[in-house]
Formats: C-alpha cells, sequence, structure tokens
C-alpha cells in the first residue's frame, strides 16, 4: 500500500460539505493574509495540551489544599478528558453553522475563562473550570487539522509539523515551568495556573482579525450544506470502526494516567516536584519522535500489526519500569514511554485514514473514536487513583495499566487488517 498524501493524515471537520459563495470569499481574503494565519495556527497548537500539562506537577499541592483523596484529586484530570469526549461530538457541527474561524475564536475564549474557573476558592470551580478547559480543547483538538487541510492543502506536511511541533512544545514547556512558576508566586500554585490562561488569551486575539475578515468580507456567517456518507453505512455498525476506536481509547487511557499521575509516582518515590515536573516534560517532548515516524511507516505498509505489536510493548515496557525502579531509571522509562505514546497516538490516527474508504468516513470515524476514545480514556486516572488510595501504592494500578496495554494489543492488531469500514 502506497503511503498516504500528507493531507489525507488531516481529519477534516467539515468534510463532506461545500462553502457557500460567500464562504469561498471569506476564505480567499483570509488566505490573502497568510503570516497572520500561520501565527493564529502556532499559538492556538500552543494551547492544546497546556492547559491538561500543567495540573499534574501541581496535583499535591491542589489535593491539599481543598483536602482531597486521591480518587477526588485524579477529577481534576479525569474530567477535562471526559468532555475532550463530549466536545468532540458538537465540534463539526458548530464549524458547519458558524464557521471555523469563529469556533476556534470562541474555543481560545473558553479556554482562557476556564483555566481562570479552575482557580477560584471552591471545589465546584475546579471541576466546573474542568469542564469548559475540556470542551475547549475539544474544539480545538477537532477543528485545527480541518483548518490546515483546507488553508494549506499544498503544504500540509510542513504545516502538520508546525502544528504537532507547537502542540508539543506548549505541554513540555508548561510541564517543566509549572512547579518553578508556583515557587515564583510564592508557593501559590493558583496563580501558577492562572498565568497559562495569558497564553489562550493572546491566541485568541490572533484569531480575532482572521474572524472579523471573514465575517467582514461576506457581511454575514459562512454557511456551508451538509454532504452525505460514500454508501450510506452507519461507522457505529461497523466491527472494525469499534476495533479502530477501542485502540483510540486505550492508547489515549494509558496516557492520561500518565498525564495525571507521572509526576506523583516519582515524587513518591523521593524525587523532588522540580525533577518530576522536568522528567514529566522530556516524556512530552519525546513524544514527537514516535508520533513522526510512527505514522510514515504505517503508511508504508498493507498492514500495521508490527507497529501495534512495537507502540504498545513500548508502553508497557516503560510502565513496568515505573514499578521496578521509578527514581534510579525515571529517564529511561520516560523516554521509553514517550516514544510508545507518540507513536501509540500517531498509529491510532493514521488507522482512522488508512481504514476510511473516503473522506467523509474518515470524518466520521474520526468523530467516533475521538468520542468514545476520549470517554473511556476519561476513567483511566480516575480509576488508578482511586486504587492507589486503595491500595497505598502503585503497584496495583500499574499492573491494571499493563492489562489495559494487553488489551490495546488484541483490539490494535484487529484494526491494523488491510480492510475498510
Amino acid at each position: 500500500m502506497a503511503r498516504p498524501d500528507s493531507d489525507q493524515l488531516l481529519l477534516d471537520a467539515e468534510a463532506g460539505v461545500r462553502p457557500s459563495p460567500q464562504g469561498a470569499a471569506a476564505r480567499r481574503a483570509l488566505l490573502a493574509h497568510p503570516v497572520l494565519l500561520l501565527v493564529g495556527i502556532v499559538l492556538a497548537s500552543l494551547n492544546m495540551r497546556a492547559a491538561l500539562a500543567s495540573v499534574s506537577p501541581l496535583v499535591g499541592e491542589i489535593s491539599a489544599a481543598f483536602g482531597l483523596s486521591s480518587t477526588a484529586s485524579s477529577l481534576v484530570t479525569s474530567v477535562p478528558v471526559l468532555f475532550l469526549g463530549v466536545g468532540a461530538l458538537v465540534a463539526p457541527w458548530l464549524a458547519r453553522r458558524l464557521g471555523t474561524e469563529q469556533v476556534l475564536l470562541g474555543a481560545l475564549l473558553l479556554l482562557a475563562a476556564g483555566i481562570l474557573v479552575r482557580v477560584l476558592p471552591s471545589l465546584y470551580a475546579l471541576y466546573g473550570g474542568g469542564v469548559l478547559v475540556g470542551t475547549a480543547i475539544a474544539l480545538l483538538n477537532v477543528l485545527m487539522p480541518g483548518l490546515i487541510k483546507r488553508d494549506f492543502p499544498d503544504r500540509a506536511a510542513s504545516m502538520t509539523s508546525v502544528y504537532t511541533g507547537s502542540m508539543i512544545a506548549g505541554a513540555t514547556v508548561v510541564a517543566a515551568a509549572s512547579v518553578p512558576l508556583e515557587r515564583a508566586f510564592g508557593g501559590s500554585w493558583e496563580a501558577s495556573l492562572a498565568f497559562w490562561s495569558l497564553l489562550a488569551a493572546v491566541a485568541a486575539v490572533a484569531w480575532l482579525p482572521q474572524v472579523l475578515i471573514a465575517r467582514g468580507r461576506t457581511g454575514r456567517e459562512v454557511r456551508v450544506v451538509p454532504g452525505a456518507p460514500r454508501n450510506g453505512r452507519s461507522v457505529w455498525r461497523s466491527a472494525l470502526a469499534w476495533q479502530v476506536t477501542l485502540f483510540m481509547g486505550l492508547q489515549s487511557l494509558w496516557s492520561y494516567v500518565l498525564i495525571a499521575w507521572m509526576p506523583t509516582i516519582f515524587t513518591d518515590q523521593g524525587m523532588s516536584r522540580s525533577t518530576a515536573g522536568v522528567v514529566f516534560a522530556f516524556n512530552n517532548l519525546i513524544q514527537v519522535a514516535g508520533a513522526f515516524l510512527v505514522p510514515l511507516l504505517a503508511g508504508r505498509m498493507r498492514g500495521q500489526r508490527p507497529l501495534v505489536a512495537l507502540v504498545t510493548s513500548l508502553v508497557a515496557a516503560g510502565y513496568v519500569g515505573l514499578m521496578v525502579a521509578p527514581v534510579s531509571g525515571a529517564w529511561l522509562w520516560a523516554a521509553v514511554l514517550g516514544v510508545g505514546q507518540g507513536g501509540a497516538v500517531g498509529l491510532a490516527l493514521t488507522l482512522i485514514v488508512l481504514r476510511s474508504g473516503d473522506a467523509v468516513t474518515a470524518s466520521r470515524l474520526s468523530g467516533m473514536a475521538q468520542t468514545v476514545g476520549y470517554l473511556l480514556a476519561a476513567a483511566g486516572p480516575l480509576a488508578a487513583g482511586a486504587v492507589h488510595e486503595a491500595t497505598g501504592g502503585w503497584t496495583v494500578p500499574i499492573a491494571l495499566v499493563l492489562c489495559v496495554c494487553a488489551a490495546a494489543l488484541v483490539v490494535g492488531l484487529l484494526a491494523a487488517r488491510d480492510r475498510k469500514v
């Protein structure tokens, strides 16, 4: 099988629809300002993981401030992940109704507001802010790849690198800076978290001119008309679609357990909070290697079973390392996990394209995989926290994640067969 074109790997939330004449005119006006559009993409991408990565190094301080158990603490990260799935349901509909630029601007404003709400002195605000943060990031997750595919069809590969690189850079910097920022603000975890609302606000300012250009040129909102699926078959009735979806969900689950608890696993074994934050940042950074290489290899293979086995084995090996020698091998496990995590998410997204017969099916399968997958992934941090609280250690939670790796291997091998939904 030939490798899919780079732009095919960008799933478009507006696939199967066509813009109105007014919408096409607005698009041409936006593309007349490519630097402005590029700056907006970079700034928005920086935000797509930052609000999640900023919490993990500070979860101990947040728990102490509210007197939370490990189970309740896990909700700080589980709630946003849950709403990543819920938000994925409404993102395509909003894009068709309002236009992608308007929805992206709204998502960035919602993200800034959610980050600020999350640091208010109320447990309800802590979780409510997580709802806003998760919904906002879901909109960015779904719409950003489609916007790149729409506006840069001839430079999809380079723009994909910019998009993914910025996303990983944002998570890396925020993870490394959270504890130092807390210290710089006099030990205030609230100020450290709230600081990152500025990043979302700056990105929103960068998107505002594009919204004004689109609306000013047309005099009204961009409208589109829906398309029809190629064969009329619902992806929800396809066994192969469920296999792809479950692989997406299970690999997301093991990643969000790490996002929620990796620094805590290290600090519970005596590592300093600042060092744990830097190791966690390194784990985020190293993911770019797997995310870049695995999709390239997957597209050149008729079946992707060897890659499924590779990424699940790397993640399992890294988790075993966290179980037996978490501190002495911290950098090694962070690297092994990073390559496996990045490769798994890249493979999961590539399988959506490779198992789809056309753009409409790919878009609908992507919506199914993100919705169900993130709903499944949200259970990971919560379950890990509850089991940690019940057992007083990390051995049993990690053992359960190894069971998740085994399940992901089974469904991944099925999803990797050379078939179409």
